[in-house]
């Protein structure tokens, strides 16, 4: 069973004459002419692409872009200690990656439109996740292209490692004179390159190309060395932007919800809200009457309650009700968005209301699981009066019809603890309504 399984997923068989994928891999490190002029057209059509926040473009420009080859032949070339091989990949790449740059600085630096769109700003904070895309993107490169059986993986692969983009980017960055664009473009650039070919070279040796020179083992180790050190100097800072990424998203997510929390103070309702992730700002503005010291310190205060101590609550006042600038129109515009907001809250108390019948439906369904015996539920929401205290108390009351002496008060101890749980309310109380049981029909309620 297990050699069958081997056998269906095994590479090896449909691997491409060695002296065929060598030729193949030299071909495709050579840039000029046709791949040469190829690349430019590509860089152009990209940069058009994020200048225009297209993303159709942009997938067009990475289907013909030929710059796949040159890493190709660098992972395959340290695979098999083809030096020769290597300083070609390498010196065809670097020109490449000139040549680029220029064409794509030309272009951000004639185009009227300079606004960075959010297709451009996504290649400027490369993270761990790229490194996974690049990684494994590379993994089917190599595969696709040491196979007889290529299909339309190539065109796949070009899409999802993406190295037309951040090259494009970086130009961008050099146009404008934003270096923070330019730096994390190229990180990304660079991340693409090394994971591929490491990718590339995996595959290689996995594949067992044959190695065409000789090569003794201090240069073997040395290489293995180099390839240690240029994975880890490539990853160590994504991990570190990976980890900032997750803690914005989680800063995000809570920061959404603390403004659900705090979108009407009183008087005063939330118009609009700024989360600035990375600063850790959160800028709230409110309309209608005029916040209170106290109540802008309540505001603040709820922040905790999400995870957002550390966050810079600023609290701005939109417009409100007693600023004497207000014409009426706008007051009573104001009083309308107030009036709506309310009606949304009584709706939703309304709703709640009417759904309460059914908690002791539900209670009785799960609870029958536990303990068949219990007939009927009932559920309310009532007030306790003391004669000790002016205040009432809110509690829940779960009533259950049982058959007598079928509950024991461990039972019941534990029905009540369950109760608590389910409901999300300590102060719920359980009562037991029995009822004698005909001892002729013992499932016959003897009540009724």
């Amino acid at each position: 069973m297990i050699r069958q399984i081997l056998n269906f997923i095994d590479l090896r068989k449909e691997v491409e004459d060695h002296a065929s994928i060598h030729e193949q891999i030299e071909k495709g490190v050579i840039f000029r002419g046709t791949n040469l002029w190829i690349l430019v057209f590509a860089i152009i059509i990209a940069s058009v692409g994020l200048n225009t926040n297209s993303t159709a473009v942009i997938i067009g420009a990475m289907l013909i872009s030929p710059l796949m080859g040159p890493i190709n032949g660098m992972g395959y070339s340290v695979a098999t200690y083809n030096y020769q091989l290597f300083q070609k990949s390498l010196k065809n790449f670097g020109f490449s990656v000139v040549a680029s740059l220029i064409a794509s600085t030309l272009y951000f630096a004639i185009t009227p439109v300079s606004t960075a769109h959010s297709e451009l700003l996504a290649r400027t904070q490369p993270t761990i996740y790229d490194v996974i895309i690049a990684f494994f993107g590379g993994l089917a490169g190599i595969v696709a292209t040491s196979s007889r059986i290529k299909g339309n993986i190539l065109p796949g692969v070009a899409i999802a490692t993406a190295l037309m983009p951040p090259l494009c980017t970086a130009g961008f960055g050099l146009a404008t004179g934003q270096f923070n664009y330019f730096l994390g473009a190229l990180y990304l650039f660079t991340i693409n390159t090394v994971f591929i070919g490491i990718s590339s070279m995996l595959v290689s040796r996995f594949l067992k190309f044959p190695i065409r020179t000789f090569v003794n083992e201090s240069q073997k180790k040395k290489v293995k060395q180099s390839v240690t050190a240029l994975t880890l100097i490539t990853i160590i800072p994504s991990l570190y932007f990976g980890y900032r990424f997750i803690q914005n998203e989680k800063f995000r997510e809570n920061a959404k919800l603390y403004c659900q929390n705090v979108r009407q103070m009183g008087d005063a309702f939330l118009l609009d809200h700024r989360i600035e992730a990375d600063g850790r700002n959160i800028t709230l503005i409110y309309g209608g009457n005029t916040l209170q010291k106290s109540e802008k310190e309540n505001i603040r205060k709820r922040a905790e309650q999400f995870n957002l101590s550390d966050a810079v609550i600023q609290i701005n006042q939109g417009f409100s009700y007693n600023q004497s600038s207000l014409n009426e129109a706008d007051v009573l515009r104001n009083k309308i968005d107030q009036l709506s907001q309310a009606l949304k809250n009584v709706e939703a108390k309304r709703d709640s209301i009417i759904r309460r019948p059914e908690i002791g439906e539900n209670l009785l369904k799960e609870i029958k699981t536990l303990y068949p015996m219990i007939t009927s539920c009932s559920y309310s929401d009532t007030k306790v009066y003391a004669d000790t205290s002016n205040q009432t108390q809110n509690t829940a009351l779960v009533v259950f019809s049982v058959p007598e002496l079928s509950l024991d008060m461990e039972s019941r101890e534990e029905l009540s603890n369950w109760l608590k749980q389910r409901l999300k309310n300590e102060k719920v109380k359980a009562l037991f309504e029995e009822y004698p049981v005909d001892e002729e029909n013992p499932g016959k309620d003897s009540s009724h």
